[in-house]
């Protein structure tokens, strides 16, 4: 399709009121589906791209009824959850509105974009659903079904939206965390910040301790432990006593050293180093405005004396 064992439940009340559909069964839908069959939900519709990864899904999930195609069969569950990739959720409110508009009144949908909020659902509630959006605070690699237990789990929208999307977080043992519509795109941000851009930076590290030699193991198990010690200080003492390295120390010569020798790699390095340092420098000093001058200062020493070394070459 073109988008554009069973556990005993936790809130059995809520497990019996509570049947939903899933648009979407990739890694987050199968598994709020996998949990919530699990704690009781029952699964309705479960709708793919295609008829072969709507069995897939369906097997995944342990119950429901895969679907290669958007139809009036979503409906039969009185909850909808929308999980394709954000740039695919215009494409699917548009189709269910294309529906009869009075088999939308008294539903509830909800999507699982973590940067989007309820508002992108407004066409439907303005045909009688209750619209809004429902994320775990948590990655999904697609190798097994994680364990959602003591995730947060971020909520908004309308009202009644928002009592199912707790009652869904209850069911799956998170902790509901409601937010403003304005707020979620920053949220994201922030979660990517602490996934996303930390991997990039420690696959970054890993790869200069392999370009000096080392196979990729050893340099995996020389740098994952020092990451993991910073994360556990940040823990356990903060994030201003945790803090470590030169422009902790204010070894401003150290930090030139440094740039000049990221300058023989590619120019994302020495960028990501830089603004790593002000960002730092920005959250966790105490004067601001001086290492940011001095750090300026490093970055334009270094910038002429590569200039001069272009010349001489």
């Amino acid at each position: 399709m073109n988008w554009c064992s069973t556990q005993s439940s936790r809130y059995p009340s809520i497990a019996m009121k509570y049947g939903i559909s899933i648009i979407g069964a990739g890694r987050l839908g199968r598994a709020f589906g996998r949990r919530l069959r699990e704690q009781g939900w029952e699964i309705h519709a479960v709708v793919t791209r295609s008829a072969a990864t709507a069995r897939r899904a369906v097997r995944s999930v342990g119950g429901g009824r895969g679907l290669a195609e958007l139809s009036t069969s979503v409906f039969s569950a009185p909850v909808v959850l929308i999980a394709v990739p954000d740039s695919a959720i215009v494409c699917v409110v548009n189709r269910l509105a294309s529906f009869d508009g009075e088999i939308l009144s008294g539903k509830t949908v909800l999507h699982t974009s973590g940067a989007l909020s309820s508002e992108v659902l407004s066409r439907l509630r303005s045909l009688g659903a209750a619209v809004g959006s429902i994320h775990p605070l948590q990655t999904f690699s697609g190798i097994g079904i994680p364990a959602l237990e003591g995730r947060m789990f971020v909520v908004e929208g309308d009202a009644a939206a928002i009592r199912v999307a707790r009652a869904m977080t209850r069911s799956l043992g998170g902790q509901p965390v409601p937010l403003t519509a304005s707020s979620k795109s920053l949220y994201h941000a922030a979660a990517v910040i602490s996934a996303g851009h930390v991997l990039a930076l420690e696959e970054s590290a890993i790869r200069i301790f392999v370009s000096l030699g080392m196979k990729r193991r050893e340099a995996l198990k020389a740098l994952l432990p020092l990451t993991r010690q910073v994360l556990e200080n940040l823990e356990r003492v903060g994030p201003r006593a945790a803090w470590t390295g030169p422009l902790a120390r204010g070894d401003y010569s150290v930090i030139a050293v440094h740039e000049d020798a990221l300058r023989h790699l590619p120019l994302e390095y020495l960028d990501a180093y830089r603004a790593v340092n002000r960002l730092a420098a920005r959250i966790l000093a105490r004067d601001v405005d001086s290492i940011e001058r001095k750090l300026a200062g490093i970055s334009s020493k270094s910038a002429a004396k590569s200039q001069v070394a272009e010349v001489s070459a």
